[in-house]
């Protein structure tokens, strides 16, 4: 007499795939669930300032999380003039613009340098610029005080753009760094070839090609600087018409509350918010395709 046994079946192909797109389906899940959680985190504060803009105290303290009863754009124009956002908003436009001009002109060049040339050192200079993203500022506060007043730029724009520039370079540089090695060399090679010199070869040639990485790390700085407070507290003291939006709605903050224009603070940070949300939502893409494109070869 003889007695069988009967091994298992091996799991087949489409079992085993069955499998695997039911754990995939589980992970997905928990992850889409994750962002959307983080989405309705993200965005619910900003919808609550941007209704409340439009609400007047009555309906901010009696019915916090309802909707107005009228759209009062008489807030967001009291909060323009009678509190100055208005002047505190182009102070940070100019600022901006001047340290965001600085930081990619001369980020871009020291990136494309360290990517493209063999000079002796070059990576510990390299990681000198780095090596700056993990100083805080708040260790240089003081120093960096003494050193901008003995160079007659304290309470002045210019002196407030070059610290901005000086922050956002370490950064800059090590994101452009990496985007410049994933460019093709063989287009550099040819220009060259052609009787193209170094400089106009940088602003001609790969400074174009690496337009979706500028743009990503040109919305990055810009948030930066836009949303900066320590800084301008630190070296734009005493004259308020020089002073940019961050000291604006700190200021803002403290005598509307005293004064109980609740919707008037609301409408200041409504509209301090704007730009940022505006350059995101314009350039998103750009963003994205940057981000992807640095780590590809």
């Amino acid at each position: 007499m003889t007695v069988t046994t009967e091994r298992p079946a091996a799991a087949t192909p489409v079992s085993q795939e069955r499998k695997l797109r039911r754990e995939w389906g589980i992970a997905n899940v928990f992850s889409h669930g994750f962002l959307v959680l983080w989405a309705l985190l993200t965005t619910f504060p900003l919808l609550w300032v941007l209704i409340s803009s439009f609400k007047n105290d009555t309906e901010i303290l009696s019915d916090p999380w309802g909707l107005p009863s009228a759209l009062r754009f008489e807030n967001w124009a009291r909060a323009w003039t009678e509190a100055h956002i208005g002047r505190y908003f182009l102070n940070s436009a100019v600022v901006v613009a001047g340290s965001l001009t600085l930081t990619m002109l001369f980020g871009a060049a020291a990136a494309y340098v360290f990517a493209r040339y063999e000079f002796r050192f070059r990576q510990v200079f390299y990681y000198l610029f780095v090596g700056g993203m993990m100083f805080p500022v708040f260790l240089a506060l003081v120093p960096l005080f003494f050193v901008v007043r003995n160079a007659g730029l304290l309470n002045t724009w210019p002196g407030l753009m070059i610290v901005y520039a000086g922050y956002s370079l370490p950064f800059t540089v090590f994101f452009l760094t990496a985007f410049f090695r994933t460019l093709p060399e063989s287009v550099a090679e040819a220009a060259l070839l052609d009787g193209c010199g170094h400089f106009r070869l940088f602003f001609r040639v790969m400074l174009p090609m690496a337009r979706p990485g500028l743009i990503s790390i040109g919305i990055f700085n810009f948030l930066s600087h836009w949303n900066q407070f320590i800084l301008p507290q630190v070296l734009m003291q005493g004259d308020e018409s020089k002073q940019v939006l961050a000291q604006g709605l700190a200021t803002l903050a403290v005598s509307q509350g005293y004064e109980g224009d609740y919707s008037g603070l609301f409408a200041g940070l409504t509209i301090a918010m704007l730009p940022v949300l505006a350059v995101y939502i314009l350039f998103q893409r750009q963003i994205q395709s940057g981000l992807t494109a640095g780590q590809l070869k």
